[in-house]
């Protein structure tokens, strides 16, 4: 009987702390293309190539990203610079994406490490400056701790977010999740989505 009571508490121990490893996980980055959508659940087929199954949390909410220009880019704007660091301290775009209003005060603003690229970096901030030349634009954005020169490419891609609805959910759109939690069972939950609109593809 205390063996018993002894392999019964140890089993329930040892639920407890897989709980509480699995409550640590850290969240998981996802992009891909959407192949299937079942109700709230997705099949995304990742960079990689590897199929996932995506579940959208209840109320998920869900942001659209809409094809734009750098020309679309304006002082005052509340932007995502996704670069590669330059040797003299610049960052040179591989991609843009343009915050709606309602986002200032809600996206942190700053500069981080990002993996869109090995190396690369993500900025969130406002446009101070912008110079257009010949061979693209050059940015000045500014954060809370500081401000990043940003050397545009005149091929950089670029998109706006827009409110988005279930409607944009569709086999073939491209997205991005950004902060997906792993389930038991080798899912992900993903309190939020954004999902390319007309062809548009996540630049971040």
């Amino acid at each position: 009987m205390k063996i018993a009571y002894e392999a019964l508490i140890g089993a329930t121990l040892a639920l407890v702390l897989a709980a509480g490893a699995f409550a640590q996980t850290p969240p998981t980055r996802i992009r891909g293309q959407i192949e299937k959508v079942d109700g709230d659940v997705l099949t995304v087929k990742a960079r990689d190539g590897t199929m996932m199954n995506v579940k959208l949390a209840e109320k998920a909410r869900i942001t659209a990203m809409v094809k734009a220009t750098p020309a679309d880019i304006k002082t005052g704007s509340f932007i995502g610079v996704t670069a590669m660091p330059q040797a003299d301290g610049s960052q040179k775009a591989i991609g843009l994406h343009i915050f709606m209003d309602a986002q200032r005060g809600v996206v942190a603003e700053g500069f981080r490490p990002w993996d869109r690229e090995p190396g690369s970096t993500m900025t969130n901030a406002n446009v101070e400056t912008k110079v257009t030349g010949v061979d693209g634009d050059t940015i000045t954005v500014k954060y809370k701790d500081g401000e990043k020169k940003v050397i545009v490419p005149p091929n950089t891609p670029v998109v706006a977010f827009a409110p988005g609805d279930m409607g944009d959910i569709k086999p073939g759109a491209m997205m991005i999740v950004m902060a997906a939690q792993k389930q038991p069972d080798g899912s992900f939950l993903a309190p939020a989505i954004n999902v390319g609109r007309a062809g548009a593809a996540p630049p971040m």
